[in-house]
């Protein structure tokens, strides 16, 4: 493992083998690797050793980074700004935030490309696809604009910003895992003196994207503003009915204890009147018993006065 003292060395030298043209990468690492060995510093130019030259597309996001520094910057605030305000908006809305988003990657990666061009890289349409999707990928995910402002990219980035991108997923497009955080060195652009092989863009292109960008961040808050303070009364609605719902629960409790209650009352008493009924009919029989005696008797009676 490299001590404080080695790694800050390491981070400095990843930052200017990184900062220099692609086809000087390989040469130049093993010089210093080799320096470093020479000099005793045998853990430090192991490191240096094991430093992996940058794919094309991850260069060219590394160059950007370095020539146009507050315009990288102003793009990954923009970024932070529209990642916080989207929670409140509805899917137009959203629409209109990721087309937007669009352009102004699609402006900063057109700027990449001219910067490519001015050091004498021709960049294919398949590199520039992956610039702009990790351009994109700084936007949308807060770990990937860290990476990319490092400027030590290896590797490109990709995310659709739906699901943040695992931390091995960063670490691997990485130079070395402690780049996360680490700023790159701004460099000026050299002297003139190759052809430019692209069309140079607008260079307003980035600056009016952003303003579009900003002047949507804006409007976003406004909206978010008003969608908390709508969630706000909704929040005491909700409360008071959640209030009156306990209540009502509390009073159909009562009533459902209370018919309990009634049906038990209500089954004693027709057992009650079950009981009153069997009487009746027996004492109706006794009745009807004394009633036919009553009868004999009386007949026997009226027979033994004829006789006497």
């Amino acid at each position: 493992m490299l001590s404080r003292v080695d790694h800050s060395a390491l981070l400095e030298i990843a930052d200017d083998l990184y900062g220099r043209p692609l086809g000087e990468f390989t040469a130049v690492r093993d010089q210093r690797a080799k320096e470093l060995k020479s000099t005793g510093q045998q853990d430090l130019a192991a490191a240096v050793k094991r430093l992996r030259k940058p794919s094309t597309a991850a260069w060219v996001v590394n160059l950007l980074v370095r020539r146009d520094s507050d315009q990288v910057d102003q793009v990954l605030s923009v970024g932070a700004a529209l990642r916080e305000a989207q929670a409140a908006m509805e899917a137009g809305e959203l629409r209109t935030l990721t087309r937007q988003r669009r352009q102004v990657t699609a402006a900063l990666a057109t700027q990449a490309r001219s910067r490519a061009a001015a050091e004498g890289l021709r960049v294919t349409p398949a590199v520039s696809d992956q610039v702009e999707a990790t351009l994109t990928a700084g936007m949308v995910d807060e770990r990937c604009g860290r990476a990319l402002r490092s400027g030590l990219l290896v590797a490109t980035l990709s995310t659709t910003g739906v699901e943040e991108l695992a931390e091995s997923d960063v670490a691997a497009a990485l130079a070395v895992p402690e780049a996360l955080g680490f700023t790159a060195t701004p460099r000026e652009a050299p002297e003139p003196g190759r052809p430019d092989l692209r069309v140079v863009p607008d260079p307003d292109a980035v600056a009016k994207g952003l303003a579009a960008a900003q002047a949507r961040v804006a409007e976003a808050e406004e909206e978010q503003a008003a969608a908390s303070a709508a969630l706000t009364d909704l929040d005491a609605e909700r409360a008071r009915l959640e209030a009156r719902t306990l209540q009502l629960h509390a009073e159909l409790e009562e009533l459902r204890r209370r018919t309990a209650d009634l049906e038990s009352e209500c089954d004693e008493v027709e057992e009650e009147a079950a009981g009153v009924e069997e009487e009746r009919d027996e004492a109706a029989a006794r009745l009807r018993r004394a009633g036919a005696d009553l009868a004999t008797a009386t007949e026997a009676l009226e027979r033994r006065r004829r006789r006497s």
